[in-house]
């Protein structure tokens, strides 16, 4: 069953998602050569229970971090550690905090030194694909509109969409209904009512599509070795333009 909030529920869900994009600012500050993964989560997890709230993830399912943090041709999931970002890396970092009893979501695609025109690329493709995506997350407009949208701009680019993981809705649960996959067919899906929360997700390959989970169980990584970027943020359907709810100031956009 797709959950509609109420006024109450919006307010408690934008401070959630303040929260979390800021949390997600925080970490891209930290993407440079010689920071470990694990140092990043701690940035993290201190932040986000300074603020009253706790991390979304932290043992999720037995998820050991508080952000998932993948590098390269890691694809979501990664689980912090001891490994070191390197120069010319590019780190996603996703991460989620829980107050007031909701969550917000956001994930962006960071850089670290010098990367090679084409990682840009597939870096502004990925983030701008979401924006592809929200012109369709009106009242009215179905689930496979925002999905097609975002496919076509993606494929448009030369680049290939993860399909094997999808956007979904939240709020009072991290994952509720309905699913939003970012490849679809226009007219097809759930209908979009004000008042529904959704976490729009684009997971982009520059290569192909396959992917595959290491023997950690939680690690995506492309098949084809090829690099992977992922851009988030949580949104209100609204009677008119959809609201972002983790604000986008140091969302990672590499052309800012």
């Amino acid at each position: 069953m797709i959950s509609l909030k109420t006024a109450n529920d919006v307010e408690l869900m934008r401070k959630a998602g303040k929260i979390t994009a800021a949390a997600r600012a925080l970490a891209g500050e930290m993407v440079k050569p010689g920071v470990s993964t694990k140092a990043i989560d701690k940035a993290v997890r201190d932040f986000i229970v300074s603020q009253g709230a706790k991390p979304s993830f932290l043992n999720y399912n037995g998820y050991p971090g508080s952000a998932c943090i993948s590098i390269n041709n890691q694809v979501i999931h990664g689980i912090p550690g001891g490994r070191r970002i390197q120069n010319g890396d590019i780190v996603s970092v996703d991460v989620g905090a829980y107050i007031g009893g909701f969550h917000g979501d956001c994930a962006a695609t960071f850089i670290a030194g010098e990367v090679s025109d084409e990682v840009k690329k597939l870096i502004e493709v990925t983030r701008q694909s979401f924006f592809e995506g929200i012109k369709f997350a009106r009242a009215g407009y179905r689930v496979g509109d925002i999905s097609h949208a975002i496919q076509a701009y993606v494929e448009s680019h030369g680049f290939s969409i993860v399909r094997e993981f999808v956007g979904h809705g939240i709020g009072s649960k991290l994952h509720e209904e309905p699913e939003v996959p970012n490849y679809g067919t226009v007219g097809h899906g759930p209908r979009l009512i004000p008042g529904m929360t959704i976490a729009v997700e684009p997971m982009v390959n520059m290569g192909a599509a396959a992917v595959k989970v290491l023997s950690d169980g939680w690690t995506v990584e492309t098949v084809d070795g090829k690099p992977s970027a992922h851009y988030e943020n949580t949104i209100l359907i609204t009677k008119g333009e959809p609201e972002i709810l983790t604000p986008l100031d140091g969302d990672g956009y590499y052309g800012k």
